[in-house]
């Protein structure tokens, strides 16, 4: 319902959160205008700033703006810098989410604040929301035990005395990302079923469902660092579709966690689309980090995680991971003076953090430096302390420190130290369920003892108008279809990810005189994987000189570099074909990932009848969609081979 002429304030407040419950985002942002407007003409300061902040919270949550929610809270602070000691003064300090407050040092400030103007007035509610922020700030700046208390202190109001449902939605998504930061699983766990018998998770619309799912969030992640991948998996693609059948924007926690979990996976292209529109914000901020690498876009990574550290401020926990990230970024680049600068910032943040996790990881830095100057002896010792320090509670940094200990014995030349620890990675991989990535498989199967069994090689030859496929003695013709030609494109270029307008135009051509399929249909023209880089630095650039607006409270520049960010992200996102619940995907792209999609399934089940076991193979490891690819695994029972009628060949 809008809101109506004569409704007094309350009242039209109360139609602007009924509006974002329902999904109705204008709508409520027009009435949350209204009652900012009521306030102002009655020279109600106080009001109006609690109106401002009111807005720039439905900015941060509902829009996904961080740059007008900054303008709307330092509005509301300005207008009651004047003021006397005023229980407003603390909410405005808190009016926006914890976690989206940058630098620790700042939260800290603005909880102390609220938390002496709540106990002045007695405001429960405040209260329980500023030991909330605070308990997050002195996580964030190393004090895990000390921030913990408080944010239990805030759960126990919320779950007793403390009534505010949009302040506790606040206060307990604070408490789960201090626990995703710091690794405390088990605490999280702890309050699951409080917080659900208070009805502040659950799967309904706003406040239920953002915290339902930032737990789901949290859940997995810890389910991926214990190694149990398909479950988390499965978690966090059920929490997407429940809060997407809710609410009327993306998904967010979840959506990130999966993303982090893709590229764990090797699958970088959903993992981009995933973080689309979200490495703005630090919860994306590190995956972002990690996703650059992973791709290969060194200066990019170097980039982003530089403007992480800027803003994170004296942040320990995330800094000494956006420093690691650096660290990496800065090796791969040839340039390792910058990496021992920067891993030593990293090895000091770390000091300050009473966490086994982030001194193991800044030992693995220290171990790649060292090795990256040609010490690999010292390397050997420094990564044998740090792989010691890993907690058996988490098998899966454990199992990649052991095998970076593996090659490193290697590359010292000695066999016998590298077999033993292989057989140590190999024996904690047995119990898991996640994956290792192909050149650890292939180090495994170096020096792991043990049985291997025999793989068997598959060809798939191109024999004039039709196919052959010949493996172990069997020989099978094939009539020539558009499927084998897409799954020889995608066998012959092994983890590589191909647009599926892109592997139509391999295989069918380009015709000059007709019309480009690259830009038919709604969601605009699909960017190669250089042109989206080109996009991503100009992104990363945008969104840097925004951080420079806001810090000199230049708020026009930065709501005009705010609208260039978007547009590049809206462009992206057709890339991806991510084109939003208010704009249809493109039926061109569409039909062709359709076709692409049941060509190649038709193609490998010919293939399965004749060869079963190396049509499973093909089955498991070709992933179709908007992006394909052939993913195989050195541990695969058969390794397939593309011969062309001109003799080339490229091995899995």
């Amino acid at each position: 319902m809008a809101a109506e002429p004569g409704m007094g304030a309350g009242a039209v407040l109360a139609t602007a959160v009924a509006a974002f419950e329902e999904g109705r985002i204008q709508q409520g942002l027009d009435n949350l205008s209204a009652v900012l407007r009521g306030f102002t003409q009655a020279g109600d300061v106080r009001g109006a700033a609690l109106a401002c902040a009111r807005l720039g919270w439905a900015f941060e949550t509902f829009v996904g703006n961080r740059t007008a929610a900054r303008v709307w809270f330092a509005r509301a602070a300005r207008m009651l810098q004047d003021e006397p000691a005023c229980v407003e003064q603390g909410w405005i300090a808190l009016a926006g989410v914890g976690c989206d407050v940058d630098n620790p040092a700042e939260l800290k400030a603005r909880a102390e604040l609220a938390l002496d103007r709540a106990r002045r007035f007695g405001d429960v509610d405040l209260e329980a929301k500023a030991l909330a922020d605070g308990g997050l700030a002195c996580v964030q700046a190393g004090d895990v035990a000390g921030g913990m208390q408080q944010l239990e202190e805030a759960i126990a109001l919320w779950c007793g005395p403390a009534t505010d449902r949009d302040a506790a939605s606040m206060g307990v998504c604070s408490f789960f990302t201090a626990c995703y930061y710091a690794a405390d699983f088990d605490r999280a766990c702890h309050w699951v079923g409080e917080l659900r018998r208070v009805g502040l998770i659950g799967v309904t619309p706003a406040t239920q469902i953002f915290l339902s799912s930032h737990c789901d969030a949290v859940q997995a992640t810890a389910l991926i660092e214990v190694g149990h991948w398909s479950e988390a998996e499965a978690l966090l693609i059920k929490a997407v579709a429940e809060f997407e059948s809710c609410m009327p924007i993306p998904s967010w926690h979840p959506a990130i966690a999966l993303a982090d979990l893709r590229i764990r996976q090797g699958r970088l292209a959903e993992a981009e689309g995933l973080l689309l529109g979200k490495d703005g914000h630090l919860q994306a901020l590190l995956p972002t980090v990690r996703l650059h690498l992973a791709q290969g876009n060194v200066d990019l990574a170097r980039a982003t995680a530089s403007r992480g550290l800027r803003m994170v401020g004296d942040d320990l926990l995330r800094g000494t991971e956006l420093l690691a990230c650096l660290t990496e970024a800065e090796l791969a680049a040839g340039r390792v003076e910058e990496a021992q600068e920067a891993c030593r910032r990293m090895t000091e943040r770390a000091r300050g953090v009473n966490l086994p996790r982030l001194r193991a990881e800044a030992g693995r830095m220290q171990a790649r430096i060292l090795a990256a100057t040609g010490d690999l002896a010292a390397a050997i010792t420094t990564l044998e302390q740090a792989a010691d320090a890993v907690p058996e509670g988490l098998p899966v940094l454990r199992v990649a420190m052991i095998l970076e200990l593996t090659r490193l014995h290697e590359q010292a030349g000695n066999r016998a130290a590298a077999t033993v620890e292989a057989a140590r990675a190999a024996s904690i991989v047995a119990g898991l369920d996640f994956g290792v990535p192909a050149d650890d498989q292939a180090l495994l199967q170096r020096f792991a003892r043990g049985p291997r069994a025999r793989t068997v090689t598959a060809e798939l030859v191109h024999d004039g108008d039709g196919w052959i496929v010949r493996s172990d003695g069997l020989r099978i013709r094939l009539q020539a279809t558009k499927g084998l030609r897409y799954l020889a494109e995608l066998v012959a270029a092994p983890g590589v990810e191909r647009h599926v307008l892109d592997l139509v135009d391999r295989v069918e051509g380009v015709d000059p005189d007709g019309p480009d399929r690259h830009r038919l249909g709604d969601a605009g023209e699909v960017l190669d994987a250089t042109a989206r880089r080109a996009y991503r630095q100009r992104v990363e650039q945008v969104r840097y000189e925004i951080e420079d607006a806001l810090a000199t409270c230049d708020d026009d520049r930065a709501a005009v570099l705010q609208k260039e960010c978007d547009e590049l992200v809206t462009q992206l996102a057709a890339a991806f074909g991510l084109s939003g619940r208010s704009r249809p995907a493109s039926s061109t792209t569409e039909r062709a990932r359709l076709n692409v999609t049941r060509s190649l399934r038709t193609a490998i089940t010919r293939i399965r009848s004749d060869l079963p076991e190396g049509g499973e193979v093909l089955d498991r490891r070709v992933r179709t969609g908007l992006y394909c690819v052939f993913e195989p695994e050195c541990d695969d029972p058969v390794t397939w081979v593309v011969q062309s009628g001109l003799n080339n060949s490229a091995r899995t």
